[in-house]
């Protein structure tokens, strides 16, 4: 499946998905750990956005710059109505480029819909675009490949490159491992906070 296959599922539920998740602090906790762990905190990137909400308001609580990237323009359209103060793109991570450095990058529950050969791309990119001393937080599957899921009538595509691959991507990319959490066991949901250190 495509990221704008993706996006246009994403698009039908839109509505459903700001409803669903406007009183939620899922994930909080963890943004939270993150940006306690960033020294400069002046800008930030959220990477699959979604709608705004919780995240967005929590790095603008911190002061954060934000810019939100989403690759569902509904998504989008919705976060915009929220955050009149947030730069928004509609944009795939995996085609963008940006000139831009930030201090802080979440992928909160948005790089697991990647085409399974673009997660190392993906990571490298994130990388590319943090400032020395930046953390970089993101959720991925502890499994290895791609499944398709149903969820609110459609299915939706999934995939992992796994905990080893992750580590040793980050590690290549001169990332020194804050923290790393199954924070929803038994489910296979994982989250790293990583920090941007000097290449040599």
């Amino acid at each position: 499946m495509t990221p704008l296959e993706t996006a246009n599922r994403y698009n039908k539920i839109s509505q459903i998905y700001q409803e669903e998740l406007k009183d939620s602090d899922y994930g909080l906790r963890q943004i939270k750990q993150a940006i306690s762990f960033t020294k400069n905190k002046n800008k930030a990137l959220d990477v699959g956005c979604g709608v705004g909400g919780r995240i967005i308001n929590e790095l603008l609580s911190s002061n954060f710059d934000v810019k939100g990237i989403d690759v569902s323009s509904s998504m989008l359209d919705l976060a915009k109505k929220s955050h009149a103060e947030v730069s928004f793109e509609n944009v795939d991570i995996c085609t963008w480029e940006s000139d831009e450095k930030f201090d802080l990058i979440v992928a909160w529950d948005s790089l697991f819909h990647l085409p399974l050969s673009e997660h190392k791309n993906v990571i490298n990119k994130l990388s590319n675009l943090l400032e020395e001393d930046g953390i970089l937080i993101y959720t991925f599957g502890d499994d290895i490949g791609e499944h398709i899921s149903s969820w609110h009538e459609d299915t939706f595509y999934y995939s992992s490159i796994g905990i080893n691959e992750n580590m040793k991507t980050l590690l290549d990319n001169s990332f020194k491992i804050m923290h790393l959490e199954l924070d929803q066991y038994p489910l296979k949901h994982v989250y790293t906070i990583v920090k941007k250190e000097r290449n040599i």
